[in-house]
């Protein structure tokens, strides 16, 4: 997992234009986010690209629900359709 923090307050699942964007406005309001993608690449550019925020970036499902507090606030940014 790598994070500049280890508990988030708020998930996204889905690191797409709009997923990016809301979690990036989300850590400027003052809350460490969780992401998690499919693509386990996506998460690790999208850590890289924003070394020094309260970002946590997961690899698997599991962590992903981990990085949360409880009670957990997650938003789901995926396409529809095929998987």
């Amino acid at each position: 997992m790598a994070s500049t923090t280890n508990t988030a307050q708020f998930g996204f699942i889905g690191l797409g234009v709009m997923g990016q964007n809301l979690a990036l406005n989300v850590e400027d309001h003052g809350r460490a986010v969780a992401v998690w993608n499919l693509e386990p690449e996506w998460v690790d550019r999208f850590v890289s690209a924003n070394a020094g925020r309260k970002i946590v970036g997961t690899k698997t499902l599991p962590d992903f629900i981990a990085a949360l507090e409880k009670p957990r606030r997650i938003l789901m940014m995926i396409k529809a359709g095929d998987p």
